[in-house]
């Protein structure tokens, strides 16, 4: 028995239960961010053997680093350098797995699964994040609500993360059912029709192509989603704000800073930020105003832009992509997640707005009339290390290579290739792989079909978040053939990228 575990999640539970997300999250806006994050600090290295190590290895003494500088100039850690050098167990809180009661498994770019263990008090931190999305947003408080979880179910995190943090709202006393028929339309459909009727309003959570997927197949099948009052969380992809009033449409949508959320979130740490009505508002001043995104962020595309609270998950900013600390099952120290991004504090976004002009975003959906917390933003553009997303899983280019490396194939491309995610006219998004063909090698229709049953099949077999986050009707990528040295594709003389967004 751990009894001293025991009386820890009965504590954090009645902290969470008893309190209004307005009085917790006041408490946090009061508090020292940079004050908390070193004292995580201070307690992974006391308590995370690994970590412990880690700065031994490095010539620190954790004594040494007393004021956020001295934080700041700490080494980074990731996949690398710390996940694969050291035990799982070692680095957990103790050196014990059993601090934890579940886990998370992601795929790791050779297929081979990281663990990510977690325990009931660490998913408190993120149930809060669904809170402010059910309360801040959906009125969940005030309106019965059916939550139907799309994520694919099993030990990735999406699915019963997802659920888990639901129930802790439903326990918490907001009047909520959570249905988990998973990443299965037919399900999805029976729950839809059986359930919806009887409440307020339906939540759909899932993959933004996914839930797509649901919304136009229940379109054809004959649901009348308008019926439902139907509100939307995603995860796991960017997409523009087009796509969020196409989608808004099609449900029958009024307000579209009010009836759908976006989550920022990674298997690593959990849930990093969440979409807030104001967040929304503002990106969808950015997406009419490129000149105002490329400044903010420096690119007119827009990323995922989100809310997030500093207690919870502490964002830095290395090289333009991302860095978070935060306490979880593996406790993270200045943890580089390869997400390029960026963070904008709360007034420096008033200022921005301000001296765009923007003196309301009444314009733009927002209830001004209400009052919004003053977190900061990150934005967040996707995966800096060569992947691309799709439908949720991260999919590696040497997944594709394989597929690409039979004999039979290999006599009429060089191996050269480009991954990306595109969208159709009807804003369905589809795998490409444009590859490039050997000199005086030609193109067929037969040759494309060979090379992407080859790349499915290597898909399915290396990566399990492909196989079990993808719908099967959207597993088979669409392949193109390109001449050899094609200038769009593959110009000569310079490195080649393996993937484009």
């Amino acid at each position: 028995m751990l009894p001293h575990r025991s009386s820890e999640i009965q504590d954090r539970f009645r902290g969470f239960l008893f309190r209004s997300l307005d009085e917790l999250m006041a408490e946090r806006l009061a508090m020292d961010a940079e004050a908390v994050v070193l004292n995580l600090f201070h307690r992974t290295a006391i308590h995370v053997p690994a970590y412990r190590a880690f700065l031994d290895a490095r010539g620190i003494a954790p004594e040494t680093v007393v004021s956020f500088a001295d934080f700041q100039r700490l080494p980074l850690i990731n996949k690398p350098n710390y996940i694969h050098v050291y035990p799982l167990a070692e680095r957990c809180r103790n050196g014990r797995l059993t601090e934890c009661d579940r886990v998370a498994v992601s795929s790791g770019s050779t297929g081979r699964p990281t663990f990510w263990p977690r325990s009931a008090v660490d998913e408190l931190e993120i149930a809060l994040r669904f809170e402010q999305i059910f309360r801040d947003s959906f009125r969940a408080h005030q309106r019965s609500t059916l939550a139907v979880i799309c994520f694919a179910l099993g030990n990735w995190v999406g699915g019963l993360y997802t659920t888990s943090c639901a129930w802790h709202l439903a326990a918490k006393g907001y009047p909520l059912m959570v249905a988990t028929p998973g990443n299965k339309k037919e399900e999805i459909f029976r729950v839809i029709q059986e359930l919806s009727p009887s409440f307020e309003q339906t939540v759909l959570l899932g993959y933004p192509p996914f839930v797509k997927d649901v919304v136009d197949a229940g379109l054809i099948a004959g649901i009348e989603w308008q019926r439902y009052r139907v509100n939307m969380v995603f995860a796991g992809e960017v997409f523009s704000e087009e796509w969020r009033s196409l989608l808004g449409e099609r449900v029958g949508s009024k307000a579209p800073c009010y009836d759908s959320a976006s989550l920022y979130g990674t298997a690593d740490a959990g849930v990093l930020g969440n979409e807030t009505p104001l967040s929304i508002a503002i990106r969808r001043f950015l997406a009419d105003h490129p000149k105002a995104a490329r400044e903010l962020f420096g690119e007119s595309r827009l990323p995922t832009l989100v809310q997030y609270d500093p207690i919870s998950r502490f964002f830095e900013v290395h090289e333009e992509t991302l860095i978070v600390s935060g306490d979880n099952g593996v406790p993270l120290v200045r943890y580089h997640i390869a997400d390029k991004g960026g963070l904008v504090a709360y007034h420096e976004m008033r200022d921005f707005l301000r001296d765009w002009g923007v003196a309301s975003l009444t314009d733009y959906g927002l209830d001004e009339s209400l009052s919004y917390r003053p977190l900061p933003f990150v934005y967040v553009f996707g995966r800096a290390d060569f992947t691309v997303s799709f439908y949720g899983a991260n999919i590696y280019p040497e997944n594709v290579a394989v597929g690409l490396e039979r004999p039979d194939i290999m006599a009429w491309v060089t191996g050269k290739f480009v991954l990306e995610t595109k969208e159709s006219a009807d804003g369905n998004k589809y795998l490409s792989v444009t590859v490039e063909l050997l000199p005086g090698a030609t193109a067929d229709d037969e040759k494309c079909r060979i090379i992407a049953e080859s790349v499915k099949a290597q898909l399915l077999r290396l990566n399990s978040e492909f196989a079990n986050y993808t719908p099967p009707d959207k597993q088979l990528p669409q392949v193109t053939l390109r001449p050899f040295e094609d200038p769009e594709y593959f110009p000569a003389g310079v490195k080649h990228r393996y993937t484009r967004r």
